[in-house]
C-alpha cells in the first residue's frame, strides 16, 4: 500500500526565514510595479519609513502582550532595533514606495511606541503564498503563538494556497499529525477557541473536548474545566463518563498474539498517515482499519493511497 513519507531530514525551524524562499521556485502572484533603484531588494538592511510600511495581512498572530509591547519599546528607544525586519515592495503611491510587513510586526509597532520615525529593513520580492509562510514561521519560532491562531493560519494555508496536510508539514518543520491536531481545533464551538486563545484552556483540554458529539456539550464541560479547574486527565475521565454513561465496560474481544510483522506494519501505517490504524490479520488475510475523524483526515488518506494529486 502507498504511504506518505516523511523526509528524515526535513529542515528545522532553527534556520530561520532564510532557508524557507531558495527551497523551491516562488509560485505565480499578481505583477509588481517595477520598483524605483532607491529600492531595489539587495537582502541588505536598510532605514526605512515606518508610515510607508503597511501592516501584514496575513499575520496569523492576533494579540499582542501590552507589557511586552512596551518593554520592547523602551530598549528600541535606548538602543534602537537590533533585527531589522523583513518587508516586500508594493507599488508606489504618488511616485513614493511603499513596502508590506512580512515579518518583525512587534518590532513595527514597538519602534512607532519608541517614537521612531525609520525602521531597519530588508527588502525581499515575496509572493503571497510566500509571505504567508514566512509569518508562519517566523511565530512558531518565536514559540508564543496560541493553539487557535496556529490552527488559523494552517487554515488560511490549506484554504488559500490549496496545501495538503503533508505539505504544510514540510513547510513548517511539524509533523503531519501535528497539523492535523491544530486544524481540529476549528471544529471547536466559537465561546470554546476563544478560551482556548486566550489561555484559560490548554490545547490538552480542547483535544479532548473534541471527542464530544455536540457544540452544547463542549460548551457545557468546557464551563466545568473551568470551574472545577480540571485537569486534562480529569476531564479525560469526565469525557470518557459521558460517553459511557452506564459506565459498562466495553465489550473485550479474545486477545490473541500478535504476529511482531502485523504490528510493525500497523506502527509504520500509524506513523505515515498520522492516523489510528488497526490491523486484522488471520493467516495472511484479513483487513487494514484506519480511522479518521473529519475531511481533513479522510483527504490525507486519499493523498496517501495515490487518490488526490
Amino acid at each position: 500500500m502507498p504511504t506518505a513519507i516523511h523526509d528524515p531530514k526535513r529542515r528545522a525551524l532553527g534556520k530561520g526565514l532564510e532557508s524557507l524562499l531558495p527551497s523551491r521556485p516562488a509560485p505565480s502572484a499578481p505583477p509588481v510595479e517595477p520598483l524605483p533603484p532607491a529600492v531595489e531588494p539587495t537582502g541588505k538592511a536598510r532605514e526605512i519609513p515606518l508610515d510607508a510600511i503597511e501592516r501584514n495581512p496575513y499575520q496569523t498572530r492576533s494579540q499582542f502582550d501590552e507589557a511586552q509591547l512596551n518593554e520592547l519599546a523602551q530598549s528600541i528607544a535606548a538602543t534602537g532595533v537590533v533585527q531589522p525586519i523583513v518587508v516586500r515592495p508594493l507599488p508606489a503611491v504618488d511616485g513614493e514606495p511603499r513596502y508590506q510587513l512580512i515579518a518583525g510586526e512587534r518590532r513595527w509597532l514597538a519602534s512607532r511606541k519608541a517614537g521612531k520615525e525609520t525602521v531597519p529593513a530588508i527588502i525581499r520580492q515575496a509572493s503571497d503564498e510566500q509571505t504567508l509562510e514566512m509569518t508562519i514561521v517566523e511565530n512558531l519560532q518565536r514559540a508564543d503563538l496560541n493553539p487557535i491562531e496556529q490552527a488559523r493560519a494552517y487554515h488560511r494555508l490549506s484554504n488559500d494556497f490549496g496545501m495538503t496536510q503533508e505539505q504544510m508539514a514540510i513547510r513548517t518543520g511539524k509533523e503531519r499529525a501535528s497539523v492535523g491536531n491544530f486544524l481540529r481545533l476549528l471544529r471547536l464551538p466559537e465561546p470554546v477557541q476563544q478560551k482556548v486563545e486566550t489561555g484559560r484552556i490548554s490545547f490538552g483540554h480542547a483535544r479532548t473536548l473534541l471527542a464530544l458529539a455536540t457544540d452544547e456539550q463542549i460548551v457545557s464541560v468546557a464551563q466545568k474545566v473551568l470551574a472545577l479547574s480540571l485537569s486534562v486527565r480529569q476531564t479525560e475521565i469526565y469525557v470518557q463518563g459521558l460517553l459511557n454513561p452506564e459506565g459498562r465496560p466495553k465489550k473485550q474481544k479474545p486477545v490473541q498474539a500478535e504476529d511482531p510483522n502485523v504490528r510493525e506494519a500497523q506502527v509504520l501505517l500509524q506513523r505515515a498517515l498520522g492516523l489510528k490504524v488497526h490491523i486484522e490479520d488471520k493467516s495472511g488475510k484479513g483487513r487494514v482499519i484506519i480511522e479518521y475523524s473529519g475531511l481533513e483526515d479522510f483527504d490525507s488518506i486519499l493523498e496517501a493511497l495515490g487518490g488526490k494529486s
